[in-house]
């Protein structure tokens, strides 16, 4: 007989405007109780003045909406997750491009994308742009995803000898991004279509650019020595370490931080229960997002961009 364990999920989201004029990112959880999956977006706009702020929404509004419309059959969506992912993400796009087609002076907006979906304790993703997936784990942190921007190619181009370490780091164009969401053909899409299997205790992140003005390995050590806190008290932290830099160039910042807790299945009472004396009904359990899982179960190992010890 497979054992059984359920997976509890704590997600929580916290948005900063950092020194910018206005938000331009957005961001968004899903974990309905009791459906066995969950997914985050996030989007970190750009355009100007108003355009990067529409251009966020619109890009976690059209993958939200796509996503939840295939939720009522996690079976379905994680057989077809690759395919379903890639239609969102082309949907959105096209949205955008509606949106500059109709206003004009629209023109330029558009936005990254990073979105997880789990499905029990498996992980997939898909995302466009810098901003970054991690995975904590233990006391190593990992950025899942993909970077599109200069700062990826010359760092393969440092590897190959073809830029010196100062070229790279001095480059002006370094940050400048590969691709994005702007209403036309995407260059570049990370799209995790195999998972990676969580644990009891990892700690996945999505994440604007805005987090990284911290250094990658201080946010690991900062969420190892508080990894017993709950998600929310650990974005809180997160997002005063950034207020205490005091940045004159801070952007947006935008973070969901989810914690995965693997907890026994709870007890089921007997089909046909002997009557009991001392109560005329059985006891009612606090409802949680809950998933279950069910052992043995293929084990997929993940690849990792970095990694930080906290």
């Amino acid at each position: 007989m497979l054992d059984e364990f359920e997976f509890h999920y704590d997600a929580a989201t916290a948005l900063a405007q950092g020194q910018r004029d206005q938000q331009e990112d957005a961001v968004a959880t899903n974990f309905p109780d009791g459906s066995g999956l969950g997914f985050i977006v996030l989007a970190d706009g750009m355009g100007g003045y108003a355009a990067g702020e529409l251009a966020s929404q619109i890009v976690v509004a059209e993958l939200c909406d796509h996503l939840r419309a295939h939720s009522a059959d996690p079976t379905h969506l994680e057989s077809n997750i690759g395919p379903i992912l890639r239609d969102a993400l082309e949907r959105a796009n096209d949205l955008v491009a509606r949106y500059t087609t109709m206003r004009p002076d629209l023109y330029g907006m558009g936005a990254t994308v990073v979105a997880p979906i789990i499905v029990r304790n498996r992980l997939y993703w898909i995302s466009v742009g810098d901003s970054p997936l991690y995975l904590l784990r233990g006391n190593r942190m990992f950025r899942l995803n993909q970077e599109h921007s200069m700062a990826r190619q010359m760092e393969m181009m440092v590897a190959t000898g073809e830029l010196t370490r100062l070229e790279a780091d001095q480059n002006p164009d370094r940050f400048c991004l590969t691709s994005v969401l702007i209403g036309e053909s995407i260059p570049e899409i990370d799209c995790r279509d195999v998972p990676v299997e969580l644990q009891d205790g990892d700690i996945v992140i999505a994440a604007s650019d805005g987090l990284q003005f911290l250094d990658e390995a201080h946010i690991a050590k900062l969420v190892h020595e508080h990894r017993d806190s709950t998600s929310a008290e650990i974005n809180a932290r997160l997002m005063q370490e950034i207020l205490d830099l005091d940045d004159p160039d801070q952007d947006n910042v935008s973070i969901c931080v989810l914690k995965i807790s693997k907890q026994a299945k709870a007890a089921m009472p007997p089909r046909n229960p002997p009557p009991d004396h001392r109560s005329s009904r059985w006891s009612t359990l606090r409802k949680t997002v809950l998933l279950r899982v069910h052992r043995p179960e293929k084990r997929v190992a993940f690849s990792a961009t970095a990694a930080y010890e906290g």
